[in-house]
């Protein structure tokens, strides 16, 4: 069983990250998930990122920080797009995190990132938020970082192509991330 910490995209706490949610626990793992937007929720991407910027980056990290702190260690983080970035920002300063799961987005990495976790993420071909350009210079930089990373690309599918209520829905997609994202937690327990 994973501990999964899995944190929601610039729309907020929706119900496809609940389902999400659901869907991992069905397969054994402890889920938490957090609401960084204190029950704001937003119909529409450009409303999303209204509210990330009222709350602020600092104050997300900060709320993501508090979320996970109870955990303790070996958590595996993991998050939808802005939650993504989020994800990969508190696991690279978790010595004791588990794995990082990623799912429509990434984040900058800090010159001096240094990690051996397992990190997978899974993104959209093309992605207008994360381009080939920043994809590739991403890879490197991880790697760089000492990670052990897999990166999974959807050709066609749209950018948060796993929510099942947005015009981004990708059936096939979705299903090809979660059978690959339930085999990559699996593996995780076992070496955990």
């Amino acid at each position: 069983m994973a501990r999964v910490l899995l944190f929601h995209s610039a729309y907020g706490l929706r119900p496809a990250v609940h389902q999400a949610a659901e869907r991992l626990r069905a397969a054994g793992h402890e889920v938490t998930v957090p609401d960084l937007y204190d029950g704001k929720v937003a119909d529409t991407v450009e409303e999303g990122m209204e509210l990330r910027e009222e709350i602020g980056r600092d104050e997300l990290l900060r709320r993501a920080v508090a979320a996970a702190g109870p955990l303790g260690k070996g958590v595996v983080y993991s998050g939808f797009s802005l939650g993504a970035s989020i994800a990969q920002t508190v696991a690279l300063s978790d010595e004791h995190a588990a794995g990082l799961l990623m799912m429509h987005g990434t984040s900058d990495l800090r010159d001096d990132a240094e990690t051996e976790m397992a990190v997978q993420l899974h993104v959209a071909e093309p992605d207008p938020f994360e381009t080939e350009d920043w994809l590739n210079a991403w890879y490197l930089r991880m790697l760089a970082a000492g990670a052990d990373v897999e990166v999974f690309r959807y050709h066609g599918a749209g950018h948060i192509y796993t929510d099942p209520e947005l015009p981004d829905y990708d059936r096939e997609a979705a299903e090809a991330t979660w059978s690959t994202a339930l085999a990559f937690l699996e593996e995780l327990d076992t070496q955990g």
